[in-house]
């Protein structure tokens, strides 16, 4: 199923519209924190080159970080963003709370109010996105992700119900979800058709995204790390009420059937 963005699909577990989410580590502790959920795997996106496709706009009078104090800024709910919001300013000698952070639904939503000056900054991600924002008139690039101590792990969770009835069904899938990540990074054209096809997504767009964001289907210590280091901050700013040991919510015996080279993190 196609959803505006990961946080969503990791919502529709818990009314049972999908049995596998896919998205950042934000919505997927979510979803762990929210009770008889685990991991069965990462996409293994905690990369340089995928942070950098995370670009920063903003409005012209901006022109560093510090300058963003006492501006609006968006984030889009059930994310990350906010996160990120707190680490770049951070660095910048601004603290969040000197800024001012308007929720939104959709990076669409960001961009027409970007436009009509509602917000003085947001962060996307995506060619067909990006291409937009840099078309708007007083509105520049800032800086990208990689700029950050940010990067951005991404998961695959699942209920613990359907984990412990169809652990085959959950190995199959993820050796073809491996097998196909390697073929669509082979065959670009015929991805950027089918996107195009399913969602009218730009074929460049497609094109210019693929490449620096291939999937690594598995789990690694840069995995486990993402998790983590996420997880403390969700803890420690009360978006996480109630603190969970994060190997419990681990369940990788189907990747470690179907994908046993690529579990390289032991507990």
């Amino acid at each position: 199923m196609t959803f505006g963005s990961p946080a969503e699909g990791v919502n529709a577990l818990f009314i049972k519209q999908v049995d596998i989410a896919y998205g950042a580590d934000f919505p997927v502790l979510n979803a762990l924190a929210k009770g008889e959920y685990s991991v069965i795997a990462s996409a293994g996106q905690t990369t340089d080159e995928a942070a950098a496709a995370w670009k920063l706009y903003a409005r012209d009078d901006i022109q560093s970080g510090a300058d963003l104090k006492g501006k609006k800024v968006s984030f889009i709910r059930g994310t990350f963003i906010p996160y990120l919001w707190d680490e770049y300013l951070k660095d910048q000698g601004v603290a969040l709370s000197d800024v001012t952070q308007i929720g939104q639904g959709a990076f669409d939503e960001a961009y027409i109010a970007l436009k009509q000056g509602d917000l003085d900054a947001a962060w996307v991600i995506g060619s067909a996105l990006t291409d937009k924002f840099d078309a708007l008139e007083g509105v520049h690039q800032l800086t990208d992700m990689s700029q950050t101590p940010i990067r951005l792990g991404m998961g695959l969770v699942s209920s613990n119900e359907f984990i412990q009835a169809n652990p085959e069904k959950i190995s199959d899938f993820l050796a073809a979800l491996d097998e196909a990540s390697t073929y669509a990074q082979a065959h670009p054209e015929e991805v950027a058709d089918l996107m195009y096809q399913e969602t009218k997504q730009p074929k460049d767009a497609t094109l210019k995204d693929l490449p620096i964001n291939p999937w690594e289907v598995g789990f690694t210590q840069a995995a486990y790390d993402s998790l983590a280091g996420q997880k403390q901050y969700m803890v420690d700013t009360g978006i996480i009420e109630q603190d969970f040991d994060l190997d419990t919510k681990l369940n990788l015996t189907s990747l470690q059937q179907a994908l046993p080279e690529k579990v390289t993190y032991s507990k």
